[in-house]
């Protein structure tokens, strides 16, 4: 085995799974293709470039994204560090300053006397996971080439194409006097039935489809809605790609005003069980995740702005008091089926030679993908000095997000930190969601404690 550490890609996940190695005395090589090469995305000379927005999200240990910050602060990621120390104003949440940022974090890399960052692009990676361990953390930008390669290595013809994704809505979050259960034909009809009976069988029954009952004013009322919203811009390499495979919802609507009820949101095969008849259309949501706590809306991928997806989304019947623990997406991002191919410390199954980081691993979000750099990082150091792996309990942020992106499941998608993902707490049932959060966080952080 060679004796250093191979990381590819220097965006955030990249950079932190360097520096926590070379901070255990490792040596490390950092490819990074910039500025030689750049992505469609990408503009700046320096690693760690923040792309999109500036936020980091929440700092609130109520918010998932703020408990997954404070777990990473305990674990003294170097990433979340320069976060803090070049943040901006944005109340709750930690937003920064990007140029500062990036240029701070390259300095730190660049100056590591173990860490050797190599300005070229990786095409071939085969010869290099021979001789040692490599992390390849690449992003959903991953080039041409390295993508091919990376498909041959996993077995995987091509990579996923994450091209459009619906929201996906906190269980507990749904209003049930609204909403039922039941597959399209074969929900039950029971007319000896009382309203007392039928709540008490919908607590019961958990069938992979909750059901969302409109009237005619209810469907018509929110079809204006969706046509008027504003949605967020798309680059330029992504608009040539995007409407391919799936019609984004706000531009099925402008098609008609029946064009939805005909669609995603046609309403046969079900009664409302508060009627006893059809409704004039329903929204269907699909279980998300084996413990049925998260529901994804069937046939609503968007590229609505997040703002207007809360404010028109929660005007559906049944979801005027709905948590979305991911808003819909619409975006060119590559990555791999890693609920098939990775175990909960991010290594591949087939060859423990090879870790995945960040966007490309099935996370999304910037903590989130510096979470995975972190949790990489620990286990190819263990790995290269023969120890044990280190899997977080899935009881933490960090280690409910490896398991959720380690566990098998058909419909894989990338996943953000949210509090969906985390087991209940033992033993109680709090109803407060506020409540309910902060005893969640503190039993995280006494477990990275």
């Amino acid at each position: 085995m060679e004796s250093y550490i191979t990381v590819i890609g220097g965006g955030l996940a990249g950079c932190e799974a360097a520096y926590q190695i070379a901070k255990k005395g490792i040596k490390v090589k950092l490819y990074e293709m910039k500025p030689k090469k750049f992505s469609p995305a990408h503009h700046n000379t320096n690693l760690a470039e923040v792309v999109c927005s500036n936020s980091f999200k929440s700092n609130l240990l109520t918010n998932a994204c703020g408990l997954l910050k404070e777990e990473l602060r305990k674990l003294d990621s170097l990433l979340i560090k320069i976060a803090d120390e070049t943040s901006v104003p944005a109340g709750q949440a930690l937003a920064v300053d990007r140029e500062t940022f990036s240029k701070k974090v390259t300095k730190i890399i660049k100056e590591n006397p173990n860490i050797e960052v190599i300005n070229e692009e990786v095409t071939n990676i085969k010869e290099m996971i021979k001789k040692g361990i490599v992390i390849i953390a690449t992003g959903p930008l991953t080039s041409e080439k390295l993508a091919k390669q990376i498909g041959e290595i996993t077995g995987m013809e091509k990579l996923y194409f994450y091209d459009a994704a619906a929201p996906i809505i906190e269980k507990d979050s749904i209003d049930f006097s609204i909403a039922f259960y039941g597959d399209r034909y074969s929900q039950e009809k029971k007319k000896e039935e009382s309203i007392e009976q039928w709540k008490e069988r919908q607590r019961s029954e958990t069938p992979s489809y909750i059901n969302l009952p409109m009237n005619k004013q209810e469907y018509e009322e929110f079809w204006k809605e969706l046509v008027e919203a504003e949605v967020a811009t798309l680059h330029d390499f992504e608009k040539r790609e995007i409407f391919e495979g799936c019609m984004p919802i706000e531009i099925m609507a402008k098609r008609g005003i029946d064009t939805l009820r005909f669609g995603p949101l046609k309403p046969v095969g079900f009664d409302d069980p508060r009627t006893a008849k059809r409704p004039y259309a329903i929204v269907q949501l699909r279980q998300d995740d084996s413990k049925a706590s998260i529901y994804n809306m069937v046939g609503f991928q968007t590229n609505l702005k997040f703002g207007e997806q809360k404010r028109i989304f929660s005007k559906i019947p049944g979801l005027q008091n709905s948590e979305f623990v991911k808003y819909g997406v619409m975006h060119r991002n590559t990555y791999i089926n890693s609920s098939k191919l990775l175990d909960d410390t991010y290594n591949l199954k087939s060859n423990t030679n090879i870790f995945f980081a960040g966007q490309i691993s099935g996370v999304e979000g910037y903590v989130e993908s510096i979470s995975s750099g972190m949790v990489v990082a620990l286990n190819a150091i263990n790995k290269f000095e023969n120890k044990e792996k280190i899997v977080f309990s899935e009881k933490t942020m960090i280690g409910a997000l490896a398991k959720y992106i380690s566990t098998c499941n058909e419909k894989f998608q990338p996943m953000n930190a949210n509090f969906g993902i985390l087991p209940e707490l033992e033993g109680k049932k709090i109803k407060d969601k506020k409540m309910r959060y902060k005893e969640l966080a503190n039993r995280s952080l006494k477990l990275i404690k």
